[in-house]
């Protein structure tokens, strides 16, 4: 089966066709980053009207790299939720648009739910598993027990761990996206040199809180400068990495241990980050655990994934109509639509 897949939940317009929910035939991918650079962040309104210019475009690239027409497609998968809702709207009405004009089947897909599936098209993992999803919006730890089964273990209570390291950046002065500057410029420096809590939420063990994490830095620079003391950037980003690190394995390990799970899978766009790969390898290696990392590539948003999880949502029976809606947030354990 070909699935074409499309993603427009944030500010990449992308769409891709992957056979059988492994086999990637072709991956598109237009990005309005270096515009929304100028403004240190996402601008909603921009990304829409990107998504608006550029989907036509992107799908026609994606089947023709695949070597494909309309008429070789099984179904269309889109993403309908989480993400800014006029983003997600243009995907979603242009996948209705292309469903009703060749016939094919419309399958809803759940951002998320596709962010785990970019582990389908890096590897051979297949569910029951543990997986760390972490990315700008969203930390979770969610038991993936089939391929459209989640249930979900902790979860942050505030801020997402991509958001703490993108605004921990922004207030470092280092360039947009942060969390991608913090992780590139600490390699350059000493993890040990600024010491940070670990926020734990009584009742709670699996679950996260990084807005006090992301204040301690800002008040580490804001005392400084008070003081006129130097700040060694390399140095407090890479103690801030390191925290934010170690709060997302610690409750891992604890939630993989506390439920008998021994295939442990990351996902999201902060399974980028160079020192959460290795962290997380070293403590399965310890642990005798088997780890599974999406390739680089499909770390970010991308519609290969979308495609992925698509096959199996539409496997399941999942399906959708004229009366398909987009939603700014959205369980990645209950999906409506």
């Amino acid at each position: 089966m070909n699935i074409l897949g499309i993603e427009s939940s944030c500010d990449e317009t992308a769409a891709a066709v992957v056979e059988n929910g492994r086999l990637v035939k072709s991956n598109v991918i237009a990005s309005s980053v270096e515009e929304h650079k100028i403004y240190g962040g996402v601008v909603p309104e921009i990304a829409s009207r990107r998504h608006a210019e550029a989907i036509s475009g992107v799908v026609r690239t994606a089947l023709e790299q695949a070597n494909c027409t309309l008429d070789d497609i099984d179904a269309v998968a889109v993403t309908f939720a989480p993400g800014l809702i006029g983003s997600l709207l243009v995907g979603v009405n242009f996948a209705k648009g292309l469903s009703v004009s060749s016939n094919k089947p419309l399958v809803p897909v759940h951002h998320l739910r596709s962010h785990v599936a970019s582990n389908y098209i890096s590897s051979d993992v297949e569910p029951p598993f543990l997986c760390l999803i972490v990315s700008g919006g969203h930390s979770h730890i969610t038991a993936v027990n089939r391929y459209t089964h989640y249930k979900v273990i902790g979860k942050t209570r505030d801020d997402a761990a991509g958001e703490a390291l993108d605004k921990a950046g922004r207030v470092m002065g280092l360039a947009y996206p942060g969390g991608i500057s913090i992780d590139r410029i600490s390699k350059n420096g000493d993890a040990g040199a600024y010491t940070f809590p670990h926020p734990k939420i009584d009742g709670a063990p699996y679950d996260f809180s990084f807005s006090g994490l992301k204040t301690a830095v800002i008040n580490t620079i804001h005392n400084a400068r008070q003081k006129s003391t130097e700040i060694k950037i390399p140095d407090l980003a890479a103690s801030f990495q390191k925290s934010v690190v170690d709060c997302l394995l610690a409750n891992l390990e604890k939630a993989a241990a506390d439920f008998g799970y021994d295939k442990i899978v990351l996902a999201g766009g902060v399974s980028a980050n160079s020192r959460l790969r290795s962290e997380c390898a070293a403590l399965c290696g310890r642990r005798k655990w088997k780890l599974y990392l999406p390739e680089p590539k499909y770390c970010g948003d991308n519609a290969a994934m979308v495609a992925s999880q698509g096959y199996y949502e539409f496997l399941s029976g999942v399906r959708g109509g004229a009366e398909l809606n987009a939603y700014a947030t959205m369980p990645i354990d209950i999906v409506n639509f």
